[in-house]
């Protein structure tokens, strides 16, 4: 992760320099990076809540709540977890990545206060409505399917919320623009901040079909439009909905280059192929979208078989480029610092008690294994008609967003406790532990979920016996098992995520107030980015850098990927099985 050294900006704003990266911080930026960081944790908090109500009724051995709170819970969970959580956070990376990794000032800081405050009173709006509005009115869910009609006030919110975080975007392009044209930094712009900026490309088109979806309805439900065509909700909110998870998975890909540069001082193996696979998530990444509306009528097989191909899986191949680029460059780092032996010594001897490294590792496992594997399996038009609105669908994206991007996010924040809120880290050890407990909990939550799924579970319904309904339901008896997977992996993360909190919590509000001596929190090098930090760095002899121990790693995710991939269509079959 290169990192930009140039002398101070010339323009009106007060910095400090960084004692550690060198990098010079705008006051300014810290203080909104401190402020959107913090709203994220906080609706972290509150989804974390929801996610335990939600598991022990969804576990049928406790089934906890009576069904009308159940789909508030859901819908509470749905907006705090996918869009207030990781939006907060994401805007706290931009102003990050925009300001303080190009040693520039933020373009408009009021403005971006006035940003935070109209995503506050929007999360705050969806909240409240969620648990006070009428039944009908609060309980529609993440989707708030037409004709479902939502509370002005709940719809408002979401608007408010989303043009919020669209100024925010604004405000990091308007930066990067002035720190090009102030030439805060030499050559060209950081990786981690290139990705990020790629996700604030995506959140552009995503922000503005949620206004789209959105505005019309919000005029529909305080009367002034007499209805909403179903089909032109449900398009354009999908063109919001899961769009807004590929933000998400650009800004986490950055994290991840981030991550492995500051725990190994890993650099990219060839960085002009890990620009270009951000660029195919540019031009790809939002064709994934149709796969949601492959069930729904209307739509011709060319354009759900185009979509669902994500372009020839361009998109796909983007992601499988960084899923080689990022190991392989911890993997050479390692080989430098002289842990040369065999296939995985680099590995064996990698810092597994830093969280950053921990947290990168696992992951991109989870997503990889997981997440990515049932979404591209999902996504094919044919085998979707067995997943769709069964719990394999929550169980891919708890692999995605929640094992994914939400433990990099984890991880990131603790390196941003000395950096930005230049606190003292508090209760390392349990920052050390927190993204195993963690993940283990999101792994056994997302398998249990997919298992379900394939047994026929289905995504959202409260009860699953269907009990008083006119049909029969019979489900097979290992729903029990897979279920009770599910809620004791979700007890678990429960557990891994107060960890997260209190080790966040105890450094801002007790933590020492002090400058950072160090980039890394448990590693003894100073610095993993200074060469000289490195102990063995060119002693390895010539040669023995190539990424071998990678690229065994990838054959072994591919041939788990056809594996996964072909038993889905032999499930097809058996599906379509005519005697």
């Amino acid at each position: 992760m290169a990192v930009a050294t140039m002398p101070a900006p010339s323009a009106k704003a007060d910095f400090r320099t960084c004692p550690v990266t060198g990098l010079k911080v705008d006051l300014a930026a810290e203080r909104l990076i401190i402020v959107n960081a913090v709203a994220a944790v906080v609706f972290l908090l509150i989804g974390g809540f929801y996610a335990l109500l939600l598991a022990l009724t969804r576990w049928q051995a406790i089934h906890l709540l009576p069904a009308d709170w159940f789909y508030r819970v859901l819908t509470g969970h749905g907006f705090d977890m996918l869009v207030a959580w990781i939006v907060f956070f994401e805007v706290a990376g931009l102003y990050f990545g925009g300001a303080v990794m190009l040693n520039a000032r933020l373009v408009a800081p009021k403005v971006a206060w006035l940003a935070y405050i109209l995503m506050v009173v929007g999360a705050v709006l969806v909240n409240v409505m969620t648990l006070v509005a009428p039944f009908d009115q609060g309980a529609v869910m993440f989707t708030s399917y037409v004709p479902l009609q939502a509370h002005p006030l709940w719809y408002l919110g979401v608007i408010l919320f989303a043009v919020g975080a669209l100024v925010a975007v604004f405000i990091f392009f308007a930066t990067i623009i002035t720190a090009k044209k102030e030439r805060t930094y030499e050559g060209s712009m950081p990786l981690v901040a290139f990705g990020l900026m790629a996700a604030a490309i995506i959140a552009v088109y995503t922000l503005l079909s949620g206004a789209v979806a959105y505005v019309p309805t919000f005029l529909w439900s305080i009367g002034i439009l007499p209805s909403i065509d179903p089909a032109f909700y449900r398009n354009f909110f999908w063109s919001f909905g899961h769009p807004a998870q590929q933000i998400n998975l650009a800004a986490m890909v950055a994290i991840w280059y981030g991550l492995a540069a500051v725990t190994v001082g890993a650099n990219p193996v060839n960085e002009k192929l890990s620009r270009f696979a951000f660029i195919l998530y540019l031009f790809f990444i939002n064709l994934g979208s149709a796969h949601h509306l492959l069930v729904d009528p209307g739509y011709s097989f060319a354009w759900k078989a185009t979509n669902t191909s994500y372009a020839m899986y361009l998109a796909v191949l983007g992601s499988l480029i960084h899923a080689f680029s990022i190991p392989a460059a911890v993997e050479v780092a390692q080989r430098r610092r002289g842990f040369t032996s065999g296939l995985f010594g680099w590995l064996k001897n990698a810092p597994w008690r830093e969280p950053g490294f921990s947290t990168l590792v696992i992951s991109m496992v989870l997503f990889g294994f997981i997440g990515g594997t049932t979404g591209v399996v999902i996504g094919t038009e044919q085998i979707n008609l067995l997943a769709h609105n069964t719990m394999r669908l929550p169980g891919h994206f708890h692999a995605t967003v929640v094992a994914g991007t939400t433990l990099a996010f984890m991880g990131f924040s603790y390196y941003l406790i000395p950096l930005i809120f230049r606190r003292k880290l508090r209760l390392v050890s349990w920052a050390s532990w927190q993204p195993y407990i963690f993940g283990l909990g999101m792994a056994l939550v997302s398998i249990g979920m997919i298992v379900s799924g394939l047994q026929g579970v289905p995504r959202r319904h409260w009860d699953i016996t269907f009990s008083g309904a006119p049909i029969d339901v019979t489900l097979p008896g290992a729903t029990q098992i897979s279920l009770a997977i599910m809620g004791v992996g979700a007890l678990i993360a429960i557990v891994g995520g107060i960890m997260y909190l209190a080790v966040i919590l105890a450094s801002v509000l007790t933590g020492q107030k002090e400058e950072a001596r160090r980039l890394t929190l448990v590693m003894s090098d100073q610095n993993p980015l200074v060469e000289h930090a490195l102990p063995n760095v060119g002693k390895e002899p010539e040669g023995k850098e190539s990424p071998r121990g990678t690229l065994v790693i990838g054959v072994i995710f591919i041939v788990t990927f056809m594996i996964y991939y072909l038993s889905n269509w032999w499930l097809l079959g058996r599906g379509w099985f005519i005697r």
